[in-house]
């Protein structure tokens, strides 16, 4: 972000130059201050995009950290679950499979297979994948979000760029579209933030993943 506020510090001080040393009753003077103050305008939300992509990305990995644990938790759930059923098995084809004792322990190892297989107070496997699956699902949209505001902060460093580059060449056109390609990413990064960008897409039938 350091980067990006010394290139429109650049351009504001540029054009804060030529106004100033502008021949008086010379009309670019007070284009060259427009200019500034649009650069001053992309660099505030340069700043704001940049803020949401960071935080995007910290979601993005929350969410996988989380999900990466869940499905951690799931296989050590999964391995605990089929020994306690190869116990039970084994017990079963034991000579003695009708002693009490042994029946006993064979329907102890069932039953903890089954809580580890689906249990809603120590969450078995069943619980730890709809779990994993959830959080999948969020970092999946964390991360689609984070790509829609580098456009949106790509799209805003060109159009400084731009508007600082009419300064030096004194061609308004640069301007006009540093302008028009600010304004457009800056509304694209409020609408990420707002979540309409996947609510535009369902309408047209997109995928927000």
């Amino acid at each position: 972000m350091s980067d990006d506020i010394d290139m429109a510090k650049e351009g504001i001080e540029s054009a804060h130059h030529h106004a100033e040393h502008a021949p008086e009753g010379d009309p670019s003077g007070g284009w060259a201050r427009q200019a500034a103050l649009l650069i001053a305008f992309l660099a505030a939300a340069l700043a704001l995009s940049e803020m949401g992509s960071k935080n995007k990305q910290n979601e993005y990995l929350t969410h996988h950290i989380t999900a990466s644990d869940d499905w951690n938790f799931y296989q050590a759930k999964t391995i605990r679950a089929n020994l306690y059923n190869q116990e039970a098995d084994l017990l079963s084809s034991l000579p003695n499979a009708g002693d009490p004792a042994t029946v006993k322990r064979v329907d102890d190892a069932r039953a903890i297979a089954k809580r580890l297989e689906d249990d809603e107070k120590t969450q078995g496997r069943k619980q730890l994948m709809a779990k994993a699956q959830a959080s999948e699902k969020l970092r999946d949209h964390a991360f689609h979000e984070l790509h829609l505001y580098e456009y949106a902060v790509g799209a805003l460093q060109i159009a400084i760029v731009l508007a600082s580059v009419s300064v030096v060449t004194r061609q308004r056109v640069f301007v006009y579209v540093a302008a028009l390609l600010g304004g457009v990413a800056g509304l694209f990064a409020l609408l990420t933030s707002m979540g309409a960008i996947d609510v535009i897409q369902g309408m047209f039938g997109g995928s927000a993943h």
